[in-house]
């Protein structure tokens, strides 16, 4: 307790030396010898590799504003139900991530970016995802989403198997894998105990199954008369591919962080979602090769897509007792080296115009399927808050058998009804 005592007395003497506020350079930058600060900052990168990235780049502020420390969170699977409790009291950390949510969820909570100078190099796709149509920017998109499946290419060139266009030539190829690696390679991989692995397949196919056909349930579903029995071949196709023993059986109690470990020994064929996890991979097993496509079509005569929107982002609390301090943390991170990095960390495509990230392998595949239909998350547009965390423990009582795929519809219908009857 003396020493918390000595601490607090320290610092206060120290903030006690300084003028009231914070110092300010004519460029409104925070000046170096300004008062001490600390900002928080919230993000939901998981890997290890953009992780550092922002770290970096943090350590770099530092460097040149000594006055300005940082606390960095990642809280991975509880970044949302923590986000949540902090809007409910209010008390918002200094500099968070949006996760796709920066003006339906946060948007009352951050401050406007649009006088920044960074604002004229956001790209045309992500404009409309953290702009709105007063002119107010939200976010800095610090990349941006083109969402598919990453496969191992080594488990595929083994058996000989192309990217599949289709699901059903997805769980054909999967087959193929089980049998011709005697059960050792699971061709799919999915964690229920992760907050996103199992949602993120039925958010992906959503969109193959009732928005990218050209015969599709987008107006039904934005009007409320959707029929949700409608959503039962995706529950069914999910429930095909555990009961042929298609993914890994561990999948009810497998942690979302082993991935990149079995993906470095070849023992699984596809992730539902993007390469952020390849970099851990490629530093266990170096000779480990990787590929990206697009989710493939689920009705006769569609094509494959890509699910897209923000990835990571980075905005400021309105109500920040260091907002400006804050605001200039994002210019750091808008620098094109640090937009740059990260973007290649995570694997990702650049967010800002004139960022031309070395995405290694992925350069090739993000140019061979760049006329690729891009669709917003199904979540984002089609599902009212707080659908993420029922299409998880759904999904999970679908493979655990305590809900058919029936059932899972009408699950659906019932959590859709009643949070948007909260949201009202």
């Amino acid at each position: 307790m003396k020493k918390m005592t000595a601490l607090t007395m320290s610092l206060v003497m120290s903030g006690a030396m300084t003028l009231t506020g914070c110092s300010q350079t004519e460029s409104g930058k925070p000046a170096a010898n300004g008062e001490r600060i600390k900002l928080t900052i919230y993000s939901t990168a998981n890997d290890k590799a953009t992780q550092n990235v922002y770290k970096k780049v943090t350590d770099d502020y530092t460097k040149q504003h000594p006055n300005v420390s940082f606390e960095l969170q990642f809280p991975g699977n509880d970044y949302e139900s923590i986000l949540k409790m902090k809007m409910a009291a209010n008390d918002m950390p200094d500099l968070f991530d949006t996760h796709g949510w920066s003006q339906i969820r946060y948007g009352k909570y951050l401050a406007d970016l649009s006088q920044e100078s960074w604002v004229k190099d956001i790209s045309e796709s992500m404009k409309p995802i953290v702009t709105d149509k007063a002119g107010k920017v939200y976010v800095l998109p610090l990349n941006a989403a083109k969402d598919g499946i990453t496969y191992n290419k080594d488990v595929l060139d083994k058996y000989n198997i192309q990217p599949p266009k289709t699901l059903d030539e997805m769980i054909a190829a999967g087959e193929k894998i089980k049998k011709e690696s005697n059960g050792q390679v699971a061709p799919f991989f999915f964690s229920a105990p992760d907050s996103a692995s199992l949602a993120q397949f039925f958010d992906y196919y959503a969109t193959s199954l009732l928005i990218s056909p050209p015969k599709n349930y987008s107006d039904d579903l934005l009007k409320g008369s959707f029929d949700w029995a409608n959503w039962t071949p995706l529950a069914a196709k999910f429930k095909e591919i555990y009961d042929k023993k298609l993914m890994n059986q561990d999948v009810l109690t497998v942690k979302d962080a082993d991935k990149a470990s079995l993906f470095a020994q070849g023992k699984i064929a596809f992730v539902t979602g993007g390469p952020g996890f390849v970099p851990d991979a490629l530093k266990m097993n170096p000779n480990v090769h990787a590929g990206i496509m697009p989710v493939p079509a689920m009705v006769d005569g569609d094509e494959p897509t890509f699910s897209g929107g923000e990835r990571f982002t980075i905005g400021a609390w309105k109500d920040g007792k260091n907002l400006e301090v804050a605001k200039d943390v994002i210019r750091e991170f808008a620098k094109p080296e640090n937009l740059k990095a990260l973007s290649e960390a995570s694997g990702t495509p650049a967010g800002m115009n004139g960022i031309n990230p070395d995405l290694g392998v992925f350069t090739e595949y993000y140019n061979k399927y760049k006329d690729i239909r891009v669709f917003p998350y199904f979540d984002r547009v089609y599902l009212p808050s707080g659908m993420w965390d029922v299409l998880q423990t759904a999904s999970a009582q679908l493979l655990g058998g305590k809900l058919t795929p029936e059932a899972y519809s009408e699950t659906m219908k019932k959590e859709v009804a009643r949070l948007k009857a909260q949201q009202k």
